[in-house]
């Protein structure tokens, strides 16, 4: 039976961000035996394998901002990412053929930060 507390921590690392690997390296320089850490781990496997999981390398610069932006919404920045991306994909469902280009890579087209008219500012009467 794995260590509640332990798998806990390990549930509130994930979600702020952190890997596994680091996680598990940072448990073990404090001490706990790999035994407890790996039942902790398997006991969240089932929860996690569900999700898709995708990595993503970025720079310094791009994460400082990613950083910034998820504290700014009160999320973390895997929730961000993932905020964007969904955001990103449903937006791309709602344009119109007339937007559409070739492009080697439909991906490059969804993640655009291309414009597609001017925003004026709205004012609430």
């Amino acid at each position: 039976m794995a260590n509640k507390q332990l798998a806990d921590f390990v549930k509130e690392a994930r979600r702020r961000g952190f890997g596994d690997i680091t996680i598990k390296n940072e448990l073990l320089n404090h001490g706990w035996p790999e035994l407890e850490i790996e039942k902790a781990f398997a006991s969240l496997q089932e929860k996690t394998s569900l999700k898709n999981q995708i990595t993503l390398f970025l720079d310094d610069e791009v994460l400082t901002a990613l950083e910034k932006r998820a504290k700014k919404n009160l999320l973390s920045v895997p929730e961000m990412i993932e905020d964007i991306i969904r955001r990103s994909t449903v937006n791309q469902k709602k344009t119109s053929s007339a937007y559409n280009e070739k492009l080697d890579d439909t991906l490059v087209g969804i993640f655009s930060r291309r414009r597609t008219g001017p925003k004026g500012k709205r004012s609430h009467q």
